[in-house]
């Protein structure tokens, strides 16, 4: 099969299309037949030799996949040639095919092509687990979600929206934050313009937010502690800008009855994976069938363009997914 493999570890440059070998499915899998797949920030860390799959894995680039069935494993029912589903993938996307667990493929409503469909599996159930798993949100919640623009960010504003809670975003640019508040944030801060703690006090009237969904990590995390209403969760979802964080005081944390909490999907077990995949199905197929929820594309680039794709998210011009058709 065609497949975007690696000259070594490097710039978008030295991604290109070649060959590799077609896998099979074993018991209780099913081979798909890719017809898009789409970008997050763990492939661009992997193509620099920074985050690399798990044991057992697939060393194909590519967290999540839409496509058709073609071949269903022994000892799978409920799924036959042809019928379309996405996934999330511990690695392997940008390739043709791809074999998944039969209990973590998703049914794509009619309603969404294969391009909207790819854009679901990583940002949408990345932004469940941590929401509904992890922080425990709640009807009437109040939370903050960093980089509001990105894959995950739009997915979680509407998890919020459809969950009954409120959202409020950080964001690069005017524009960003128009594209939030369309999918139902309350308002957003531009963090060029510095710090987001006095936004969200007055935002708030100062009784802070109860969940803070965080992809920056060290240079936001004294303003995330600042921000947080008594009993809050930081979820800690990356840490694009820095690791270590100088000068924690443990007694606020202490005081407030705050929780800091690390997470990752990638390395979770695939029992855990079709738990939580099935949870957020049952939760989202009917309002994704409906158009209460929508993936949000940004652009679909054809798989030729890997390169350019990939330059394009490390410049941060995206509001929602990059997806690769799969040609």
């Amino acid at each position: 099969m065609k497949a975007v493999l690696m000259t070594h570890f490097g710039d978008p440059d030295v991604l290109y299309l070649g060959e590799a070998p077609t896998p099979r499915p074993a018991q209780g899998e099913l081979l798909v037949r890719v017809r898009a797949t789409a970008l997050n920030r763990a492939d661009l860390l992997q193509r620099r030799g920074k985050y690399p799959p798990p044991p057992g894995a697939s060393e194909i680039l590519g967290l999540e996949m839409a496509g058709e069935v073609a071949e269903v494993g022994e000892g799978v029912d409920g799924w036959r040639v042809g019928d379309r589903v996405c996934a999330l993938l511990p690695g392997g996307g940008y390739a043709e095919y791809a074999v998944i667990p039969a209990g973590m493929a998703m049914r794509i409503p009619p309603s969404l092509s294969f391009e909207q469909a790819a854009a679901i599996p990583e940002v949408f159930l990345t932004a469940y687990l941590n929401l509904f798993w992890l922080a425990r949100f709640a009807p009437g919640e109040r939370v903050l979600i960093h980089a509001g623009a990105s894959g995950v960010g739009t997915a979680a504003i509407q998890l919020v929206r459809e969950g009954g809670g409120k959202s409020w975003v950080t964001a690069g640019s005017a524009e960003k934050i128009a594209r939030c508040l369309e999918l139902g944030a309350e308002a957003g801060w531009n963090y060029h313009e510095g710090s987001f703690a006095p936004f969200v006090a007055e935002q708030t009237s100062g009784r802070g937010v109860d969940i803070i969904l965080d992809f920056i990590g060290a240079p936001y995390f004294s303003d995330n502690i600042r921000s947080l209403a008594v009993d809050g969760r930081l979820v800690v979802i990356g840490t694009m800008g820095g690791t270590r964080v100088d000068g924690v005081d443990l007694g606020v944390l202490l005081g407030r009855r705050l929780q800091v909490i690390g997470t990752a999907l990638r390395s979770r077990s695939v029992s855990e994976k079709i738990r939580l995949t099935q949870a957020f199905w049952a939760f989202a197929e009917p309002r994704f069938a409906s158009a209460r929820m929508v993936p949000v594309v940004d652009s679909v680039f054809p798989w030729t363009d890997v390169a350019a794709a990939h330059q394009y998210m490390e410049e941060n011009r995206n509001t929602g997914k990059i997806v690769l058709r799969i040609e």
